[in-house]
């Protein structure tokens, strides 16, 4: 089973909303934050600095946001701020843009009123491991229940650390709309510690941890559970993310890659210079110092000998425009690129 939070995540259309940094959980060995997430109250909308709600705003139109994921450290630790973000949502994107929050605490029934009056529709709870296999009981099988009652979609959402039939149980019970189980990763943030725990990589790759797949056996047959593998989070749902943005903001001459980057011409000539070889003004974009156009009209131009030189960028769709590649092109030469459709 997939919830609709993760349907559209798997579509790139999550905007991922970073609302506070500090967390009551000191001893989750395997918490993946950076250094740089740890302990702060800054704002992160798609990784980029929030100063004000337009900031907020802006990036979900960016990637044309389908929905937003809450998430921090802990966001129910800032409920004023985290149910003002929601309000904001869903009073510029409507009710149908899906919000989801990520928690390690349960929060109690206040909690849950305000978080539901402010617009969440979905809440994933993490309980801490070592309380896992004895949740029956105790405020977490509460939780579930209040969440519903206030009109939240409960679930759970935790790392593949072990197997755990408890958590099936409260699925077969119906206290638990679903479990996402997600694999298990090193990071920057929780590498050392994690490797004094006993962790260690899976031989040829770069965050999953050795035997995290193998809670599978046990949990996987389940229609409420899903196993989201590292390899999909890194690169389909990251990807998909990234050409969502770039469909967005790219304008009509530049190309977008599988990848999710942004292809364009870049080159030292004039404005004149392209009305001159009857350019249409749709095809370019005219910048302080240079030039930008179609990449293949460009190197078009530079073997015609019309443009002197030239080169063909690839660059992220993102706010700070990282740029991946620069093929120079002058005349005589070509590039080996192909287009998106070879």
């Amino acid at each position: 089973m997939i919830s609709k939070g993760c349907e559209q995540c798997a579509k790139g259309g999550k905007m991922v909303l970073f609302v506070y940094g500090y967390c009551d959980q000191r001893d989750c060995f395997y918490c993946p934050l950076g250094e740089n997430r740890k302990n702060v109250t800054q704002v992160y909308a798609n990784e980029r600095p929030v100063e004000s709600d337009a900031d907020v705003i802006e990036a979900a139109k960016r990637m044309d946001a389908l929905g937003t994921s809450i998430t921090g450290g802990e966001p129910q630790e800032a409920m004023e701020r985290t149910c003002r973000y929601l309000r904001l949502l869903k009073e510029e994107f409507g009710e149908d843009h899906h919000t989801h929050l990520y928690t390690g605490i349960t929060g109690g029934r206040e909690n849950m009123r305000r978080l539901s009056e402010a617009g969440l529709d979905e809440i994933r709870f993490h309980p801490p491991l070592e309380q896992w296999g004895e949740l029956h009981g105790t405020e977490w099988e509460e939780i579930l229940h209040v969440a519903r009652e206030e009109g939240l979609t409960p679930a759970f959402e935790i790392p593949g650390i072990r197997a755990e039939p408890e958590f099936l149980e409260f699925l077969d019970e119906g206290a638990a709309e679903f479990c996402n189980i997600n694999e298990f990763e090193m990071s920057d943030g929780n590498y050392r510690r994690m490797q004094e725990a006993g962790f260690e990589l899976k031989e040829d790759h770069m965050s999953a941890v050795e035997g995290s797949h193998d809670i599978l056996e046990e949990m996987g047959d389940h229609e409420k559970v899903y196993f989201c593998t590292s390899v999909f989070k890194d690169a389909a749902q990251h990807r998909s993310r990234l050409k969502r943005m770039a469909e967005t903001v790219g304008r009509a001459f530049d190309e977008t890659t599988d990848d999710g980057t942004l292809v364009y011409g870049k080159a030292w000539t004039s404005e004149a210079r392209l009305r001159e070889l009857g350019v249409p003004e749709e095809f370019y974009a005219v910048k302080s110092e240079h030039v930008e156009l179609a990449w293949w009209l460009l190197e078009e131009m530079v073997e015609e000998g019309d443009v002197q030189k030239g080169e063909i960028v690839e660059q992220y769709p993102t706010y700070d425009g990282t740029v991946v590649e620069r093929t120079p092109l002058s005349n005589g030469t070509g590039s080996d690129r192909a287009t998106a459709d070879d």
